[in-house]
């Protein structure tokens, strides 16, 4: 809920992002990001 404030998105639409719902555009993704303080590219470095 705390990230959902400091990014000014609904908790609902990023609790939808969390379980693969929905998709996300790039600037809901670059807010994400600046609420948790890292680089946007840092939300699509995967490993696997």
């Amino acid at each position: 809920m705390e990230l959902a404030f400091e990014a000014d998105i609904e908790y609902s639409q990023i609790a939808k992002i969390e379980r693969g719902i929905s998709n996300t555009t790039i600037s809901t993704a670059y807010r994400l990001a600046t609420a948790l303080k890292i680089k946007p590219a840092e939300l699509f470095n995967f490993d696997f």
